[in-house]
């Protein structure tokens, strides 16, 4: 299972993602894409940042962690 839930946040689309994995555990997933033209096109990709028991968790997480990445080095 995949879910995906693109947003926008300071120049960048954010799309987190969770899957679940065999024992039951949701690992989140990361997709971030420079949208700013000021700038050169750029992707992302960050494969399980952390495990959750949960879908909305892991999502969660991936999105304060793609924030907080953005701020500090976007």
């Amino acid at each position: 299972m995949h879910t995906k839930h693109t947003q926008q946040y300071n120049g960048y689309a954010v799309q987190p993602s969770a899957h679940r994995l065999p024992d039951g555990c949701f690992s989140s997933n990361l997709l971030l894409e420079r949208t700013n033209s000021a700038q050169a096109e750029a992707s992302y990709r960050f494969y399980s940042l952390d495990y959750f028991e949960s879908e909305e968790q892991a999502l969660e997480f991936s999105t304060r962690w793609a924030r907080n990445w953005v701020d500090t080095r976007g």
